[in-house]
C-alpha cells in the first residue's frame, strides 16, 4: 500500500500536490456550509423552499452568466492564479455577509453581487489542473481532485452537523477564516500555469477579442451538445446539495447530524474507492460510462421517494456514490481532453454551465414541488430527468462517439493522434 501511494505521488509534480492542498483547505470551508445552507435559510428568514430556490437562482445567474464568463476569459488572457485568489476572497465575503444580513431582499442582492466575483475562480482552477498534468494522467488527476474534495467533505459535514445544532453562524465564520487561509496559500506557494502564447497571439488579441472567443466555443456543436446533456445529469445530482437535507430532516424525521453522517459516508467512499474506480473505467467508452453513472444516480435518488427508513437512505447514498465515482472523473477528463490549450479557460467556463443552470433552476423547481405537492414526487421526477440524461449520452455515443473515443486514445497514447479518422478540431454537428 505504501509503495502504491508513493507511486501515485511521484507521477505528479510538487505544484500539483500543493494545488491539491489548497483545494482541500477551500473544500473544507465549503463543505461546512453547503449541505446545511438550505436549512440555514429556512430557519434564519422563516421561509419555505421556494424562496430558498429563488436565492439559488439569483446566485447562479450572477455567478454563472457574469462571473463564470468573465472568469474564463480572464484566465485565458491574464492567467489562473490571480483569479483563484480573487474568488477565495469573494467567497469569504459571501460567508460573512450571509451571517450579518437580516433582510431577505438585501440578502438576495448581496449574494448576487458577490456571486459575480466568487465564481471568477472556477474556470481558472479547472484550467490549472489541466495545465499541470500530462494528457495521459488527467483522469487520475481529476480523480485525485475528487478524493481531496471528498476527504474534506468526509470531515466537514460531521463537524458542520455538530456546529449547526448549536449555531449556524459558527459555520459561516469558520468558512471566512478558511477561505482567507486558502487565498494566502495560493498567493505564496503556487506558480502561474497559463501556457505561453506565441508572439503573434500576445500582440493581436485584446481582452475584448478574448471575450469574443466565446463565439467559437458556442459554435462547437459537439461540445455544446455534451454540455446540454450534462445539464440534465447535474439537475438530478444537485438535489443532494439542495433539497435532500430539508426533505430528510423536515419530512422524514432524521436529525441534521444523521444527514451529515450520510454525506460523510458518501465522501468517505470516494476517498477510499475513487482511484480504483478511475482505473477500472479508464478504458471504458466515455459517453457510455457517463450513461451508466446516470442510471446508478436514477436508482439511488428514486429510492428516497420510495423508502422511509434510515438504513435505506444510507443504501441509496451508496448507490448514488457509486454512480458519482463512475461519472464525475470521466466527465472532467472528457472536458479537459477536448479543450484547446489556448482556449482552456473559456471552454471550462462554458462547461461550468452544466452546473450553473441546474443550480439556477433545480432548487427553485424542487422547492416549489416540496412546498405545494407530495414531496416524494420530486424524487420520481428527478429519476425521470436522469433517464433522459442517460438516453442523451447513449445517443451522443452513437452519433459522435468516435470523437470522444479518439480523444481518450490520444490522451492514453499521444503517438496515436495521427491514427484518428477525423480532424478533431472541426466542428461536427450533434444530432440529438
Amino acid at each position: 500500500m505504501v509503495s502504491k501511494i508513493k507511486g501515485i505521488h511521484l507521477k505528479f509534480s510538487k505544484y500539483f500536490w500543493l494545488l491539491m492542498v489548497s483545494a482541500f483547505i477551500d473544500f473544507l470551508g465549503g463543505s461546512l456550509i453547503f449541505p446545511f445552507f438550505s436549512l440555514f435559510m429556512t430557519k434564519k428568514f422563516e421561509i419555505g423552499m421556494t424562496q430558498v430556490g429563488t436565492m439559488f437562482l439569483v446566485w447562479a445567474l450572477a455567478s454563472g452568466l457574469i462571473g463564470n464568463t468573465l472568469g474564463g476569459a480572464l484566465a485565458d488572457k491574464f492567467g489562473r492564479k490571480a483569479n483563484i485568489i480573487f474568488g477565495l476572497i469573494a467567497s469569504a465575503s459571501s460567508a460573512l455577509f450571509s451571517v450579518l444580513i437580516d433582510d431577505l431582499t438585501l440578502f438576495y442582492v448581496v449574494i448576487g453581487f458577490i456571486g459575480i466575483f466568487e465564481d471568477i475562480a472556477g474556470p481558472a482552477r479547472q484550467a490549472m489542473i489541466a495545465d499541470m498534468v500530462p494528457d495521459d494522467l488527467r483522469g487520475e488527476a481529476y480523480g485525485i481532485n475528487r478524493i481531496v474534495m471528498n476527504l474534506a467533505a468526509t470531515i466537514a459535514p460531521i463537524i458542520g452537523g455538530y456546529m449547526a445544532t448549536r449555531s449556524f453562524e459558527m459555520l459561516f465564520y469558520a468558512d471566512v477564516a478558511i477561505s482567507l487561509i486558502a487565498a494566502a496559500f495560493v498567493l505564496f506557494l503556487l506558480p502561474e500555469t497559463k501556457p505561453e502564447q506565441s508572439d503573434s497571439e500576445k500582440e493581436e488579441e485584446s481582452f475584448k477579442e478574448t471575450l469574443q472567443g466565446y463565439k467559437k466555443v458556442l459554435r462547437d456543436k459537439v461540445f455544446i451538445g455534451f454540455v446540454g446533456v450534462s445539464i440534465l445529469s447535474v439537475l438530478m445530482y444537485f438535489n443532494m446539495n439542495s433539497t435532500l437535507s430539508v426533505y430528510l430532516v423536515e419530512y422524514k424525521g432524521i436529525t441534521p447530524s444523521q444527514f451529515g453522517t450520510i454525506l460523510s459516508m458518501n465522501a468517505g467512499m470516494v476517498v477510499v474507492l475513487q482511484v480504483l474506480f478511475t482505473r477500472i473505467t479508464k478504458k471504458w467508452k466515455p459517453l457510455l460510462t457517463l450513461a451508466l453513472g446516470d442510471i446508478l444516480y436514477v436508482i439511488g435518488f428514486t429510492m428516497y421517494g420510495i423508502f422511509n427508513s434510515y438504513g435505506m437512505f444510507i443504501l441509496a447514498m451508496v448507490i448514488i456514490t457509486t454512480g458519482e465515482m463512475v461519472f464525475s472523473p470521466k466527465e472532467q477528463t472528457i472536458i479537459a481532453n477536448y479543450t484547446p490549450e489556448n482556449m482552456r479557460g473559456r471552454y471550462m467556463a462554458i462547461a461550468s454551465f452544466a452546473w450553473i443552470i441546474p443550480i439556477a433552476i433545480g432548487p427553485l423547481v424542487g422547492g416549489f414541488i416540496m412546498d405545494h405537492y407530495d414531496p416524494r414526487l420530486l424524487w420520481y421526477l428527478v429519476g425521470l430527468v436522469g433517464l433522459l440524461a442517460a438516453v442523451g449520452f447513449v445517443r451522443m455515443h452513437r452519433r459522435n462517439g468516435n470523437i470522444f473515443n479518439a480523444l481518450d486514445r490520444i490522451a492514453a497514447d499521444p503517438e496515436k493522434e495521427a491514427q484518428c479518422i477525423e480532424p478533431l478540431s472541426e466542428v461536427i454537428p450533434v444530432e440529438m
